[in-house]
């Protein structure tokens, strides 16, 4: 099996110093070493709390809210603009429900 160090990451989680380690490398080239990432849909960050994921679910949320608020003062009808938001609050309530925050 070859390992792509394109898409490899390497993250060090504890009280480790790791300006003492070195590098971890590969025969393809060298594994970049991360604080974060991404691991099926939940960020993942090296102290293992969730406040990475949180502040990236609160810009995504953010968004859909500016969203929200061109569609008002567009003029959409109210049914639909709350359709939208029903939408929103399900999926957001799906996300809290199944990362358990």
């Amino acid at each position: 099996m070859v390992t792509n160090s394109g898409k490899t990451k390497e993250m060090i989680m504890g009280r480790i110093d790791i300006s003492d380690l070195p590098p971890l490398c590969t025969k393809t080239g060298q594994i970049q070493r991360v604080h974060s990432f991404k691991l099926l849909g939940v960020y993942v960050d090296e102290s293992l709390t969730r406040n990475c994921h949180i502040d990236y679910i609160t810009a995504k949320a953010s968004k859909c809210l500016y969203f929200f608020k061109v569609l008002e003062r567009s003029g959409l009808p109210n049914h639909s603009l709350k359709h939208f938001i029903l939408q929103l609050s399900i999926q957001y309530w799906n996300i809290v429900r199944l990362s358990g925050a």
